[in-house]
């Protein structure tokens, strides 16, 4: 009598079953050597060599973005158009002469003297010229935009890098006043920043590059065509930028209601400075605090809590004008 098979085993003969091919002894068989990290397109050094390859293949010169050279990306959005909308502003960007795609120009718009040049800079320019209805404009424009009847389309905005903006300004022969952006989100608040750069004899305004404001349209409108004249850089890490500007005999002052110095009794106007300036809310962070060489008040009556970004820094850039202006006197 045959002894019953123990539960779980196999029936039949045993050796290989029809059809595997040797399947086994394949799997026994090694992979050949590990690529090299270069060679693996998903790993860092791959990604790094192949950024490598297309800039060369594109002509490039020097070491490309990813390579190691400390500088911040030229921009912060994906490669989308922005729309700058306002007389002003359309007119500012169209002189400076920003690579428009399109100028929009409102059915039945009233022909003033800057309308009239927009068209005849577009024209010459060869940007299409597009006669919209006012509808399509106010789309264009977003919720809050005010657009006068003209929208200009411009590609996404450069960013300039701070050390350049810097080194710019010293070859000029030129005493360095820059605003510093700390937390600030609003656009608005930006652009106003950028005007009272232009319009108090600064040379640029630096923004980190997260969690901040951005050049879009609403910054384009608010700065009234001066972002088209005064550069905005990216500083990667904004404690940091501010530690190396120290290092180059840069003052960095920032603004604070409880500072130490009050601004009319500031003594460093005269001297290369940056200006940071804090959010409205949480006024500037404890790194950034720590890094400036003062911390300067504004006087305000008792009755008014605080000034937002936009205002503090214009305030404090006059009164840096003013007092540059009186020691060129003495």
């Amino acid at each position: 009598m045959a002894k019953p098979g123990r539960p779980g085993a196999a029936k039949g003969k045993k050796g290989p079953t029809k059809g595997t091919g040797g399947k086994n002894k394949r799997s026994l068989e090694g992979r050949g050597p590990t690529p090299k990290a270069e060679d693996r397109a998903w790993h860092p050094a791959g990604k790094r060599k192949a950024a490598a390859e297309r800039y060369t293949a594109a002509g490039g010169k020097g070491k490309p973005s990813g390579s190691g050279q400390n500088r911040a990306p030229r921009g912060k959005k994906d490669d989308d158009t922005e729309t700058v909308t306002g007389r002003n502003s359309v007119l500012e960007a169209l002189r400076a002469k920003i690579p428009a795609t399109a100028f929009y120009i409102a059915q039945r718009v009233e022909m003033d003297d800057r309308v009239k040049e927009m068209l005849s800079i577009a024209t010459h320019r060869g940007i299409p010229v597009l006669e919209v209805m006012r509808p399509e404009l106010d789309r264009m424009a977003g919720f809050d935009g005010v657009h006068q009847g003209v929208a200009l389309k411009v590609p996404p905005y450069e960013y300039a890098h701070p050390q350049d903006l810097l080194e710019e300004v010293i070859d000029a022969g030129q005493t360095p006043l820059f605003v510093a952006l700390d937390g600030v989100t609003d656009p608005r608040n930006l652009g106003a920043i950028i005007r009272s750069t232009a319009a108090f004899g600064g040379h640029g305004v630096i923004v980190p590059q997260r969690r901040s404001a951005s050049v879009n349209s609403a910054a384009w409108k608010t700065s009234a065509g001066a972002a088209a004249r005064i550069p905005v850089a990216i500083a990667a890490n904004l404690t940091s930028m501010l530690k190396e500007f120290k290092k180059q005999g840069v003052f960095i002052l920032g603004l604070d209601g409880g500072g130490d110095v009050s601004l009319p009794s500031l003594e460093l106007a005269d001297r290369p400075v940056v200006i940071v300036v804090g959010s409205e809310g949480k006024g500037l962070s404890r790194l950034v605090t720590e890094t400036c060489d003062q911390i300067v008040s504004i006087p305000i009556s008792g009755a008014t809590e605080s000034l937002n970004a936009g205002i503090a820094a214009s305030v404090s850039l006059y009164q840096v004008a003013t007092l540059r202006a009186q020691k060129k006197q003495d």
